[in-house]
């Protein structure tokens, strides 16, 4: 048994990891309903911002730092080995196309509206949304999947579930069509965040690249309620390279396990 194998305190299961990903919902969703904050309020100021989004992500932090820790799964679930990662540079097309989005998010904010407290609010929140999603997500989900999964399966079927997760905020006030436009958006999004961590071998990158965009995307929203069309054009452009690129390598992922990748 490898050494890694030996730290994990508990043998990784698909169940497990669904179950992880409902628990987290679980969690965060009653915290944000108690709140009184719709979904499309979170934003709106930094009382909102705190009393919705951080109070819960806060306690899904804490409660995914206990899981994983009881597991033993942390460096499976933030760390690939030299043989699992994917190395071809064209893959970070997609991310760098969603960085040109995130500045381009940055350059048309009014920056004059924030005050130091909601500036330090946004930061705490990317540094959580990143943190609780992707450990959920592409950390601790993706070490269950691959337990029985090849990766290329293990892609899409994350990819879906970070999507589907996201349906929760209908029960937050949003409206349902919205709703299942951004279950599809998050779900293409899932496939660009696995290729950051594929590339680079690390959760960490992907953790910071998704709360980058989504604090982007919240501070647009601030400035202007209709969202920042050049933006979101590149969000999707860069989606569709992802599934473009994971169609490409979709043959040699889909009858590998992570461990027999190069």
């Amino acid at each position: 048994m490898k050494k890694t194998d030996r730290q994990m305190r508990v043998t990784p299961k698909i169940w497990i990891g669904l179950l992880i990903a409902v628990g987290y919902l679980c969690i965060v969703i009653p915290i944000q309903k108690l709140s009184g904050v719709s979904y499309e309020d979170f934003g709106a100021s930094a009382d909102n911002l705190l009393r919705s989004a951080i109070a819960s992500m806060a306690a899904g932090a804490v409660a995914l730092i206990i899981v994983a820790s009881l597991l033993g799964w942390w460096r499976s679930a933030l760390f690939d080995n030299t043989q699992q990662r994917l190395n071809y540079k064209w893959l970070l097309i997609s991310p760098l196309i969603m960085l040109i989005g995130i500045f381009v998010n940055f350059s048309s904010t009014n920056f004059s509206q924030f005050d130091g407290k909601f500036i330090f609010i946004l930061i705490v929140f990317g540094l959580l949304v990143g943190f609780c999603e992707e450990l959920t997500i592409r950390g601790l989900l993706l070490t269950s999947l691959r337990s029985r999964l090849s990766e290329g399966w293990v892609c899409i079927f994350s990819s879906i579930i970070f999507g589907l997760i996201h349906g929760s905020n209908i029960l937050l006030g949003q409206a349902i069509p919205v709703t299942l436009m951004q279950v599809c958006m998050a779900a293409l999004s899932g496939v660009t965040f696995y290729l950051v961590r594929r590339f680079t071998g690390s959760l960490i990158w992907a953790m910071l690249l998704h709360g980058l965009w989504d604090v982007s995307v919240f501070m647009t929203a601030y400035n202007n309620p209709d969202g920042n069309g050049t933006a979101g054009l590149l969000s999707l452009t860069a989606d569709l390279f992802s599934v473009i690129f994971l169609i490409i390598v979709f043959r040699k992922l889909k009858n590998a396990k992570a461990k027999q990748l190069s």
